[in-house]
């Protein structure tokens, strides 16, 4: 264990931070640092007369916390200076020392450790209102060690974190590489598709509902998909809810391998938005706001169906179809049934589905990989806060 003594972060944060109105200065360029930016990765570029609100002038340097969703681990490095002044929206706190190497510094605010006690901080009752209070922030201690020692350690943080974000990159292109093939096999009108409605080749189906009346019929308890569940093109149990049911609900609503689950909608985002069940839970049922749609699978592939609902040309259906008030859209099954699909030979449906579970198998893979990443940085963090490095 170290030795080393403590720092309260209210030593390091810049309460006096200079301001800046750039209105005031229609036509020059800023570097700002805003939530948005460190989202996407870098600053943004902009004219003093797109900015609307007074901004804080930062250094680089400096190290940036963000006080709003605190829960989202957001910590920055203000870059190089590019010659255009350098600003920052009001929600970052602001951080700048000699005795503190900036590049440890931000490892500390987005670690284990740190965020915990961040946390305890928040003040809002959820969402984007929630805060962490600077006032708050600046009583936590952490451990200082001597400048060369934090900087080697960020060093070491920075190595492990990059092997992490090549890992994400390369998940990333392998999505990318199934929507190249379903346009490769199927966007061409080559593939010789005829055109046929849904409910002509599966069993729809809606699910549970919640409050109905079983008139003393005995109940058991079942795992439930609901609308959290069911993401677009997979499935996230995390946290899966439980219903009592009647063992004849459980038998009619009981999913079977290879059923596809769609959301009947909500936010825009969710419309046609699904999965397919592959029997991740021994036993399960589905909730009245997703759909099951039980492929005729001698006629469709699963896979392909999966893909062609969520395709593009599928969502445009779904939000021209939907039953639409402010921000909320919704689909019925009689517009899920007519869903227009184009089935083309099942043989071409197949090699579909066969390379997509060859990219599934390599994914599989390196999320395993990326998960026995995110352990050791984890550990690495831990042992390097505590002087163990």
């Amino acid at each position: 264990m170290s030795e080393w003594p403590r720092f309260a972060l209210g030593d390091a944060m810049v309460k006096g931070v200079g301001s800046v109105d750039p209105s005031k200065y229609p036509d020059e360029s800023f570097d700002l640092y805003s939530i948005p930016a460190f989202d996407r990765g870098e600053p943004e570029v902009v004219q003093g007369s797109e900015i609307g609100s007074t901004k804080q002038v930062v250094a680089p340097g400096d190290v940036l916390l963000s006080r709003i969703v605190p829960h989202i681990r957001r910590a920055w490095v203000v870059g190089r200076d590019s010659g255009r002044r350098i600003i920052a929206s009001g929600e970052w706190m602001v951080f700048r020392s000699c005795a503190i190497d900036p590049g440890w510094l931000r490892h500390v605010l987005v670690g284990d450790i740190f965020h915990s006690q961040l946390m305890q901080t928040v003040a809002g009752v959820g969402g984007s209102l929630m805060r962490a209070r600077p006032a708050h922030v600046s009583t936590i201690e952490v451990s200082l060690p001597p400048i060369e020692e934090q900087r080697r350690i960020a060093a070491i943080l920075d190595h492990a974190d990059t092997l992490r974000t090549k890992r994400r990159e390369a998940l990333a292109r392998l999505d990318e590489l199934g929507d190249s093939v379903y346009a490769d096999l199927f966007v061409d009108p080559v593939c010789h598709a005829r055109q046929i409605r849904l409910d002509e080749v599966s069993e729809i189906a809606s699910g549970i509902t919640k409050g109905r009346k079983v008139n003393g019929a005995p109940l058991r308890e079942v795992p439930y998909l609901a609308v959290a569940n069911v993401q677009d093109k997979k499935l996230d149990l995390t946290a899966v809810k439980t219903i009592e049911a009647t063992d004849a609900e459980i038998a009619r609503w009981r999913l079977q391998r290879e059923d596809l689950l769609l959301t009947e909608g909500g936010d825009p985002d969710k419309l046609g938005r699904g999965s397919l069940w592959r029997d991740e839970l021994p036993e399960a049922i589905h909730q009245n706001h997703v759909f099951r749609v039980r492929p005729d699978t001698s006629q469709v592939d699963p896979t392909y169906l999966n893909w062609t609902v969520g395709s593009r040309r599928g969502k445009a259906y779904f939000l021209r179809s939907a039953k639409q008030t402010t921000g909320i859209a919704s689909i019925n099954s009689t517009q899920l049934k007519a869903f227009p699909l184009d089935l083309p030979p099942k043989d071409v449906q197949e090699r579909f589905a066969q390379r997509i579970r060859a990219i599934d198998s390599m994914s599989d893979h390196r999320r395993a990989a990326l998960a026995e990443l995110d352990a050791l940085f984890a550990s690495l963090q831990s042992r390097a806060f505590r002087g163990e490095l």
